[in-house]
């Protein structure tokens, strides 16, 4: 219940009263719809016909289940999608569980091949999807993420006596800040703890070094792998020159100026005073910020006030592409820290993709590509915006060569390859 309220008053501060009560009323009607569906005799024997023929007819060698509280259908497509869509790709049946937040999937609904997305919260669909994978021989796997606060401790040790091998994406700090309570998550804490113990039961994935050097620490190499985030290269290579921006984006066009641009979560992690910097001192260029606003830390900044600074809210990802292609460099400013130690900042490999020049903070797994041009301190990040501004395709060809070539290199088809490739190695 503490984790609730903390959640709660985190929401709060992040969407205000109004927009929090209107969740929470979204969420209590979902709770009624999913009530009323469960009950469904007619759609039950259906389901029960799909899940027959994705069990026993498809073509695949294990079984995912994912269980998270992300979502699919979500603005910003990452991680999660991503590395399931890839895995059913390479002979895995993924079911990935949904939200009432942002899907509307009742029970069930194919996604892909092998990729059917499931509403887990829907009690007779649960009980019909677990019953059918008991009879299932073949490898079965339940695939969680380290911020997950939903899943209880005793739920995954039942899907361990199930005979399901655990799949512990461990993929940021384990911080209140990144879970957006007061306190981490008791459900996050418990299962963190019981990753470190259990070696043979629960398989970890690591996206950072610092993180593999932690699980090294404390539960050695043994069932351990190494995937960090990744792109979709042909889907940044896809742009819509005719693409109709929005009125706002339009008039930052107009000013022909060049844009320094950044996507993604906007948070306490955001390096304000650095940017504001930027802006004060090069009047001549416009920064534009397009993301969520992860809690009330830009609002705080003052950001906002400076004229050639524009925060434009979210863009869904299937036309995000369209306006970073605009950028003229895309950054990472990020301030150092315990939490960005351990990041592995998706939209560098997006960047790269785009074939935009990228100049980041210090960040450690940054500083593993040579396309990255890497900041120290402010004075560095303007010298290095201004750089990279001055990059032409044709004089520095052999640089835009790099980011093509390291693009490439982190495909999320190659994420899930990695992780594939260490299954079938203990399977």
């Amino acid at each position: 219940m503490k984790d609730k309220l903390s959640k709660l008053k985190s929401l709060i501060k992040k969407y205000g009263i109004l927009k929090t009560i209107k969740k929470l009323l979204n969420y209590i009607w979902s709770k009624i719809v999913i009530t009323f569906n469960s009950l469904n005799v007619l759609r039950n024997k259906k389901i029960n016909r799909l899940l027959n023929e994705f069990i026993n007819k498809g073509d695949y060698d294990r079984i995912i289940v994912w269980c998270s509280n992300f979502g699919w259908d979500v603005p910003l497509f990452q991680r999660p999608q991503h590395i399931s869509l890839n895995l059913s790709k390479q002979k895995c049946l993924v079911f990935y569980e949904v939200t009432h937040f942002t899907d509307k999937v009742k029970d069930l609904k194919k996604a892909n091949e092998n990729l059917i997305l499931v509403n887990l919260e829907n009690i007779k669909m649960r009980k019909m999807l677990f019953s059918k994978l008991k009879s299932v021989t073949k490898p079965k796997y339940i695939q969680i993420y380290s911020t997950d606060w939903k899943m209880k401790l005793s739920e995954l040790k039942e899907y361990i006596s199930m005979g399901f091998k655990v799949i512990y994406e461990y993929i940021d700090e384990i911080n209140p800040i990144l879970t957006g309570t007061k306190e981490i998550p008791i459900n996050i804490e418990e299962k963190y703890h019981y990753m470190l113990k259990d070696v043979e039961n629960v398989y970890v994935v690591v996206t950072a070094d610092k993180l593999k050097e932690d699980i090294i620490k404390s539960r050695g190499e043994k069932n351990l792998v190494f995937a960090s985030n990744g792109v979709d290269y042909e889907h940044y290579k896809n742009i819509n020159n005719n693409f109709k921006f929005d009125k706002d984006f339009k008039n930052i066009l107009s000013q022909n100026k060049p844009i320094v641009g950044y996507y993604g979560a906007i948070a306490v992690w955001f390096d304000y005073d650095m940017v504001k910097k930027l802006a004060i001192e090069r009047p001549d260029i416009n920064i534009v910020l397009i993301g969520s606003k992860y809690d009330d830390s830009l609002e705080k900044s003052g950001i906002e006030e400076i004229d050639n600074v524009y925060f434009l809210g979210t863009r869904n990802y299937n036309v995000l592409k369209n306006y970073a292609n605009c950028f003229d460099v895309c950054t990472v400013p990020f301030l150092i820290n315990d939490i960005t130690k351990a990041t592995s900042p998706l939209k560098i490999f997006e960047y790269m993709a785009l074939g935009k020049p990228i100049v980041t903070t210090a960040m450690d797994e940054c500083k593993k590509y040579k396309s990255i041009y890497i900041a120290n301190n402010s004075e560095e990040f303007i010298n290095m915006i201004d750089i990279a501004l001055k990059l032409d395709k044709k004089k520095n060809n052999e640089y835009f060569k790099i980011l093509e070539k390291e693009a490439i290199e982190n495909s999320w088809q190659n994420k899930a390859k990695e992780i594939v490739k260490f299954l079938q190695s203990v399977e």
